[in-house]
């Protein structure tokens, strides 16, 4: 299988998996434990957060470990909506957000929030000046570092800016960012990132949340003071481990990988437009992650292409990763204006760590098959 689906989860890394399975066997006692055994555990957690605070320029005290991106989006926008509901019950995000963001977005509406949308332009990302027409009691903005379908990169730091001259915090989801690009988070200016482990080759159900100090946060599980007071509940120890390792090793990696990866992309780029015609690719003239490829094959449906390019032994995506293989078009593309008829042909290309170039030509070459299968299947012409 040819693996091109990276934006959706990455392959753990050989140091990782050894990490955590020495873990499972010497790391047994409970971090919150006094004892000898409990503090070798919370030594190792607090190794961890050293590790992730450094990927994205932070101080290990504003690291919060919980189980991934979607928690993280939860507490973020939630709990600062919360925080804040003094000063107002409006919060806004992107139209480009993920799911979880949406999602969370839903949760507050129920609880009598209202929720206001930036959108989107045409090239894929959001236009700073929306945030000066936000209304005046909106408390918390979301808007994500790098699109999780498009890889294109939003201006949060001019967002971050204009937000805080108007008293709002931001929520920056950089989940789909985090050891493909360099992240800072102080010069960010996000009040809450969020980055998740298996995204850059730790495991799944590890995430964190970096809060800036001083911002106003209200933890969602309660009953408990783990994660200074913010997440309750007893840490993913192993978890916790493997995500550090991830991260330093995310951190090491990144310029070199980053160089390997852009002519990558461009090869990919350069041979699909070769072999499929009217090949059309979402938010080319956009800064990008360099690992990530929206395309729309026009007359070949995204699921029908899914299908196609699994029985040849390859491996993409339809859109965002949690709705592969929906007929209805991305979200996203859909904010960004793009047509219904060329959106539910998209499919997501992500190359990764494990991506070779050997790999990247056999699957030019087996993504225009399978565009010439599934374009006959429909009686369009090829």
């Amino acid at each position: 299988m040819i693996y091109l689906d990276h934006n959706a989860s990455t392959p753990i890394r050989p140091e990782v998996r050894d990490a955590m399975a020495a873990s499972l066997e010497s790391l047994y006692a409970n971090p919150s434990s006094m004892h000898r055994e409990g503090q070798r555990s919370r030594a190792a957690i607090e190794r961890a957060r050293e590790q992730v605070a450094a990927l994205v320029g932070a101080s290990p005290g504003d690291v919060v470990f919980l189980s991934g991106g979607t928690e993280g989006d939860h507490e973020a926008l939630i709990g600062a909506a919360w925080a804040q509901e003094s000063r107002g019950r409006r919060v806004a995000i992107s139209e480009l957000e993920h799911h979880a963001v949406h999602g969370a977005a839903d949760v507050l509406k129920r609880l009598g929030f209202a929720v206001e949308h930036l959108a989107a332009t045409r090239e894929g990302y959001v236009d700073p000046r929306g945030v000066d027409l936000l209304a005046r009691d909106t408390t918390v903005l979301s808007l994500m570092l790098a699109n999780n379908e498009t890889g294109v990169i939003q201006p949060v730091a001019e967002v971050a800016e204009r937000a805080a001259a108007r008293g709002i915090r931001l929520h920056c989801d950089a989940v789909q960012a985090a050891g493909k690009i360099p992240i800072h988070a102080p010069s960010l200016g996000a009040d809450y990132l969020v980055i998740s482990a298996h995204k850059l080759g730790g495991p799944k159900g590890a995430g964190a949340l970096i809060v800036r100090r001083g911002a106003p946060l209200e933890p969602l599980l309660r009953g408990s003071g783990h994660e200074h007071g913010l997440r309750g509940g007893t840490e993913n120890l192993s978890g916790i481990i493997g995500f550090g390792l991830a991260a330093e090793l995310a951190a090491r990696d990144l310029e070199s990988e980053r160089a390997r990866l852009i002519p990558m992309r461009a090869r990919l780029e350069s041979g699909l437009r070769e072999a499929v015609a009217g090949l059309v690719i979402h938010g080319e003239r956009a800064p990008r992650l360099p690992n990530t490829v929206n395309a729309s094959f026009p007359g070949a449906r995204s699921d029908h292409l899914l299908m196609a390019l699994d029985a040849r032994g390859v491996a993409v995506s339809a859109g965002a990763a949690c709705a592969s293989g929906a007929v209805e078009p991305s979200p996203v593309l859909t904010a960004m204006g793009v047509p219904r008829d060329l959106a539910v042909c998209a499919l997501r290309i992500s190359i990764g760590r494990t991506t070779t170039a050997e790999e990247l030509e056999q699957a030019i070459a087996k993504i225009a098959e399978s565009v010439r299968v599934v374009r006959g299947a429909a009686g369009v012409a090829r």
